[in-house]
């Protein structure tokens, strides 16, 4: 990527809450459509359910805390793969802020944290650097 994107670009944010200017682009990061909320309620602007974590996996962790440090790992993983998808995401980061739109209850244990990691190109256990 040409430049840094500053973590302070990429927000997070549940599906219920209602949308703000302050979210920039709003991107919605899960396979499905969150249930109950309506297309204009969401103010998706783009839906990118490819970088979302597979079927199978999201249904191994069943949100499951105790599995949350090895879900991290294989989420990575899969994203390894998906190079094109985020670099399309990181893109949109670097015109100016991005929130990644999520449904999970679980706010500490949501895919869109990890997401967010490797969007920043933060790896598990390491700070990011300040430059």
């Amino acid at each position: 990527m040409s430049r840094k994107i500053l973590p302070a670009n990429i927000a997070l944010k549940r599906a219920y809450e209602p949308p703000s200017e302050a979210d920039g682009v709003r991107i919605l990061v899960d396979r499905l459509w969150p249930r109950g909320v309506t297309k204009k309620a969401a103010a998706i602007d783009r839906w990118a359910k490819e970088v979302a974590p597979s079927t199978e996996l999201r249904k191994w962790y069943g949100h499951e805390p105790a599995r949350w440090k090895e879900f991290g790992q294989r989420y990575r993983a899969e994203l390894k793969g998906k190079q094109d998808e985020l670099d399309a995401i990181r893109e949109v980061a670097e015109a100016g802020p991005i929130t990644l739109i999520y449904a999970a209850h679980d706010t500490a244990h949501s895919h869109a944290i990890v997401l967010r990691d490797a969007l920043l190109n933060i790896r598990a256990g390491t700070k990011s650097r300040r430059g």
